[in-house]
């Protein structure tokens, strides 16, 4: 029989709400000055929003904020006006990056977002409806969607939250109550309630360094879309992997690398040329430019319930 303690103290509701709102309050401090409203110029009009990513001007925001623009106009918290080159696009992850003509002041980090979890807080800041510098906070919904991108191609290891966003939050950023950014605030669907979506900050972080260094995301294709899933404990000792989750394929593209390869929906793909794959943003990291035409070898739990070697060859993505 259990022991009931009689002097237990219930935990004051008060000071728990009090705790909860320093802890966007802190985040929204860390974060929020590194938010800019971004404007195209030239072209089709429209505005969106931006976070810069670095002190020299480095800023983060939507392909679709962006469009055809060249040139971008961006405004400050502090009401500081300047203009910014689009370095580069991807339109698959929804992604583009700006460099603006001068330091844009505060900064804010691109954070882990394979270390979160469904239920956790999470802030977003943009500027909805012409409603500058304007936060909402909800939490993390769910994690490794895929949604549709403009291009039409599925956009995977999204972030579902149920932070409010409205039209101009787009290209803002998704923040944890540590102060991190975990995901840019990239769709809403109009008619529902309380569904939002970002991408995840390790596909922005990625798509940032290719865009520095090439230009352009070179992405080798494979085939699949699939989503992030807890791993059951015995698959990974089985297979000798540490990792508690994976990612199970749940569509393979017909005459694809994946089905020449053999996998098949259902399939749970472990590792790839060795290297553990907890998440979407895994396959999303590690299919890059340079495996273009080389063999890949891939560990899966197949729906037969083996686990299995594959190997795959990846072509470029159109």
């Amino acid at each position: 029989m259990g022991f009931i303690d009689k002097n237990i103290v219930p935990a004051d509701d008060g000071a728990l709400i009090d705790a909860y709102s320093q802890s966007i309050a802190s985040a929204v401090e860390a974060v929020g000055p590194a938010v800019s409203r971004i404007e195209r110029v030239g072209g089709k009009g429209g505005h969106g929003s931006g976070f810069a990513v670095s002190p020299d001007g480095l800023i983060v925001t939507n392909n679709h904020v962006v469009d055809d623009a060249k040139i971008v106009r961006i405004t400050t918290p502090d009401g500081s006006v300047t203009e910014g080159r689009v370095l580069g696009r991807d339109v698959d992850t929804d992604i583009a990056l700006i460099r603006a003509n001068s330091g844009v002041g505060a900064w804010a980090r691109l954070g882990d977002s394979k270390r979160l979890r469904r239920g956790h807080i999470a802030i977003a800041i943009g500027n909805p409806l012409g409603f500058e510098w304007t936060v909402t906070a909800g939490i993390v919904s769910a994690l490794g969607r895929s949604m549709r991108s403009a291009s039409g191609r599925l956009m995977d290891d999204v972030i579902q939250t149920d932070a409010a966003l409205n039209p101009g939050n787009s290209g803002g950023p998704l923040v944890s109550s540590s102060g991190e950014v975990i995901g840019v605030n990239t769709a809403v669907i109009q008619g529902a309630q309380s569904i939002a979506f970002a991408v995840a900050s390790n596909t922005a972080n990625f798509v940032v360094s290719e865009i520095l260094r090439y230009g352009q995301v070179r992405r080798a294709f494979i085939g699949i879309a699939g989503d992030t899933i807890e791993l059951p404990r015995r698959i990974a000792l089985e297979a000798g992997t540490g990792q508690g989750t994976s990612v199970r394929v749940r569509r393979v593209e017909p005459g694809g690398p994946a089905e020449r390869a053999g996998l098949r929906d259902g399939d749970y793909i472990l590792a790839i040329d060795g290297t553990p794959v907890s998440g979407v943003d895994d396959i999303v990291r590690l299919m890059g430019g340079e495996r273009i035409g080389q063999n890949t070898d891939l560990l899966v739990f197949s729906v037969a319930g083996r686990i299995e070697k594959r190997i795959l060859l990846p072509v470029a993505r159109s």
